[in-house]
């Protein structure tokens, strides 16, 4: 499956992308992303900043949660594909391993922000296809 078939749906809910982009010498700028698709092998994420194929992001995945984010931090993504939409672009990231973190502790994040992710989207369907039967009733 072409993972940048996934830009033309929703972003995933509540799942950011932050980086830093080098703006100036001596200066850099964060810069949050939304993910518009994430499995075990990568993610796409919509932003206005311009990087080429070939480019690596350094940056963290923050799923936003009630009490606690879960976040894994310090992942390296190797820019595969890109597509302008209107001012923004998406791009493909492919995760590369990480120097700073065990490929264990990376996965098991990675894993638990699909695993919430998953519940959350089921939860959302649920909720839309609920909302359309009670309509349809009316």
């Amino acid at each position: 499956m072409d993972r940048m078939d996934l830009t033309s749906t929703q972003p995933l809910p509540d799942l950011t992308a932050r980086f830093r982009f080098k703006k100036g010498l001596f200066r850099k700028e964060l810069i949050e992303s939304r993910i518009f698709g994430l499995d075990e092998y990568g993610c796409i994420l919509k932003t206005d900043k311009v990087f080429e194929p070939g480019d690596t992001l350094q940056f963290d995945l923050i799923m936003q949660m009630p009490f606690d984010n879960i976040e894994a931090e310090g992942l390296q993504g190797l820019v595969v594909e890109v597509r302008k939409h209107c001012s923004n672009f998406f791009y493909s990231i492919d995760f590369a391993a990480s120097q700073t973190r065990t490929d264990a502790d990376l996965r098991g994040k990675l894993g638990r922000i699909q695993e919430v992710l998953e519940r959350k989207q089921s939860l959302r369907s649920r909720r839309s296809q609920s909302g359309t039967g009670a309509t349809q009733l009316a």
